[in-house]
């Protein structure tokens, strides 16, 4: 499981001419099954995801992608996760990343 944080650049006044690519870039990653939770951070903006279900090659390669990241608006951080408990409400996060 990963925890990718998206960090606004100085180019982030350039955000709205990407935000179109960029939401399907993250539709994309719920449909592969990929991404279990996107959010802003607040308040100083960016964004969070929650990410499972790929080893960290595949998740760098899918990050790159973001049209974000290739322009230069948000610099990405990935951090692994692994899990060792969870409240019962959140018990398919464990069984995510296995």
């Amino acid at each position: 499981m990963y925890i990718i944080t998206l960090t606004l650049t100085e180019l982030k006044s350039k955000a709205p001419d990407y935000m179109a690519a960029h939401n399907a870039w993250i539709a994309q990653g719920f449909e592969d099954g990929v991404f279990l939770l996107v959010g802003g951070l607040k308040p100083q903006g960016g964004g969070v995801i929650l990410a499972s279900g790929s080893d960290i090659t595949s998740i760098e390669e899918r990050v790159s992608e973001d049209p974000f990241v290739a322009e230069g608006i948000a610099t990405p951080h990935i951090q692994e996760v692994a899990p060792a408990r969870t409240d019962p409400r959140l018990s398919f996060l464990s069984k995510a990343a296995s």
